[in-house]
């Protein structure tokens, strides 16, 4: 399956985004990284928020790549799009972040208590090397949207 083929089915919608679009999401994330680590909040908070941050991340892939996503499960296929961009190893990282969008909606709207701390630590760890991963590929693909 290819990002042009999920145009097709709706699924993406195509999208022009800026250098400053990608720096305001990578300051999401960065803010996001820095207010799950705090410790001053509850698990099923810092989980959320870093769950925040790796959607930006997959966010600013779709975005550079000129799409963003449809109507409809956004954040699943936000996600889903990672191994797609970045590359069919990438597949079980976004089985990872799809489990992970399933225990934050549990913990935002139906109980409490459903992270633990390892938890949301392995989801925290995870971002900040997705953020690196995804600042190296758009130095090498898509230059022109890094602020200088």
């Amino acid at each position: 399956m290819t990002l042009s083929k999920w145009v097709e089915y709706g699924w993406l919608r195509q999208h022009k985004t800026t250098r400053q679009e990608i720096a305001d999401l990578l300051g999401i994330v960065d803010r996001d990284l820095s207010d799950a680590q705090t410790g001053r909040i509850s698990t099923d908070w810092q989980f959320g928020i870093a769950y925040n941050a790796a959607l930006k991340l997959c966010t600013i892939l779709l975005y550079a790549e000129g799409y963003r996503a449809g109507q409809g499960l956004q954040h699943y296929r936000t996600i889903q799009a990672l191994p797609l961009i970045l590359g069919r190893n990438r597949e079980v990282d976004a089985a990872y972040l799809d489990t992970c969008r399933v225990k934050r909606n549990t913990v935002e709207y139906d109980r409490i208590g459903a992270t633990s701390d390892s938890e949301a630590l392995e989801l925290i760890e995870f971002v900040r090397d997705l953020r690196a991963e995804v600042v190296m590929w758009l130095q090498a693909n898509y230059s022109e949207l890094l602020l200088k």
